[in-house]
C-alpha cells in the first residue's frame, strides 16, 4: 500500500481535530511577564539566590499558571496583601468564605507546583 493514502488520512484527521492547541497555549501564557518575574523574585528571596532556585521558582510559576487563571491569581494575591493590613479592611479579607476560597485555590496550586519543581 502506498504511503500517500496514509499521509492524506493523517492530514484529514489533523484538520478535523478542534484547534485547541493555540487556545491552551494562550491560557497557559496569560500571566504577564511582570507578574511572573515578581513571583520568581519573591520565591528566590524565600528559597535562596542560586541558579538552581531560579529555575525551580520559574518552574513553579509556570505550573501555577497551568492550574490557576491569571484573574484568580490576582484575586488571591490581593487577598494575601490585604490580610496583612490591620483593622476592618484586613478583617474583611481574613474572615469571609470567598476570600478563604480564593486563597485556598492559590495554595493548592502552589503546593502542586512545589511537588513538581522542588
Amino acid at each position: 500500500m502506498p504511503a500517500f493514502p496514509i499521509r492524506a488520512a493523517l492530514a484529514a484527521l489533523l484538520l478535523a481535530l478542534p484547534p485547541t492547541a493555540g487556545l491552551s497555549a494562550d491560557l497557559v501564557n496569560d500571566y504577564p511577564t511582570e507578574a511572573r518575574a515578581e513571583y520568581v523574585f519573591g520565591c528566590m528571596a524565600a528559597n535562596g539566590q542560586s541558579q538552581d532556585v531560579l529555575r525551580r521558582c520559574a518552574c513553579s510559576i509556570d505550573q501555577i499558571a497551568t492550574i490557576l487563571p491569571f484573574d484568580d491569581y490576582v484575586a488571591a494575591e490581593t487577598v494575601m496583601r490585604m490580610r496583612q493590613g490591620g483593622g476592618e479592611r484586613g478583617a474583611l479579607f481574613r474572615g469571609t468564605p470567598a476570600a478563604r476560597d480564593v486563597l485556598a485555590e492559590l495554595r493548592r496550586a502552589q503546593a502542586e507546583a512545589e511537588m513538581i519543581c522542588f
